[in-house]
């Protein structure tokens, strides 16, 4: 998907990437630069349920016990 900056330096976003972050008007947006791309990430309104339901479906007891136990394998 690609679109065009006017002279304003305005830019439309993309109906599908709206939607697909849920991008609705008075949303924020974080520009992040690091000298060779710029990265755009919808800033969520609530950020503490955002971070539950990415993780909603996650066992993050079990990942972190089978992480540990590598490491001490490894140790």
């Amino acid at each position: 998907m690609e679109s065009t900056v006017t002279v304003r330096g305005q830019t439309a976003i993309p109906v599908a990437i709206r939607k697909r972050y849920n991008i609705k008007p008075k949303t924020k947006l974080e520009w992040i630069d690091d000298g060779y791309t710029i990265t755009v990430l919808p800033i969520p309104q609530d950020s503490i349920k955002a971070i539950k339901e990415k993780f909603k479906d996650a066992d993050l007891l079990k990942a972190l016990l089978e992480s540990r136990k590598e490491e001490r394998k490894r140790g």
